[in-house]
């Protein structure tokens, strides 16, 4: 049986989603190890640091040609989602994945304090597997300063500010800019519903 695979991209958080993880009763782990990496099916690459950071741990470790041509699923959290775009304005230099062709941008917020910190309700139209049994009137975590803008990957939106993805979706590749596994039973569930999928 395939293991569900936490990628280590050497950010903080990781702690706090394995626990959300093994609290649901999935067997994780944390590697980026390839080899560690081919034994799952499901791989939920974490955010909280920089692109900078995170896309040289990437490449030391050979692992961006194996991201973009993963079998299994993937969900990006919060920076993670956003490593899977294209370019960061946080980082203009650096190239990211590029598996979504989205320019990540930061929140044009007027007179709102950034980082984005807190709770916030998140609006989404077609159904998706992500959203399985979660009341569309739930409120997600949410701690950024940068976000994608709303594009044809968009699978549901949030506003601070201005309207930016909330999540997006190309194939078996997933984000969300919001912390699931700080979100309570609606996050949960969402952990739960993609690594049931």
């Amino acid at each position: 049986m395939k293991k569900v695979m936490i990628l280590d991209t050497g950010c903080a958080n990781l702690a706090s989603l394995e626990h959300s993880v093994k609290k649901l009763g999935f067997d994780v782990n944390i590697s980026s190890s390839i080899d560690d990496l081919l034994k799952s099916n499901k791989l939920l690459i974490p955010g909280v640091g920089t692109p900078i950071a995170a896309m040289k741990r990437i490449r030391l470790n050979n692992l961006s040609s194996f991201i973009r041509n993963y079998q299994g699923f993937i969900l990006g959290i919060c920076l993670g989602m956003q490593l899977l775009c294209s370019f960061s304005e946080e980082c203009k230099d650096v190239e990211m994945l590029n598996i979504f062709k989205i320019r990540v941008n930061r929140i044009n917020v007027k007179n709102l304090p950034l980082p984005h910190n807190g709770w916030n309700t998140i609006c989404w139209g077609k159904e998706n597997i992500l959203f399985k049994n979660i009341n569309r009137e739930e409120k997600f975590y949410f701690l950024h300063s940068y976000a994608a803008p709303v594009n044809k990957y968009t699978i549901c939106k949030s506003n601070y500010g201005i309207n930016f993805s909330a999540a997006i979706q190309k194939k078996n590749f997933f984000g969300v800019q919001f912390h699931p596994e700080k979100s309570g039973l609606a996050g949960s569930k969402l952990i739960k519903n993609f690594l049931e999928i």
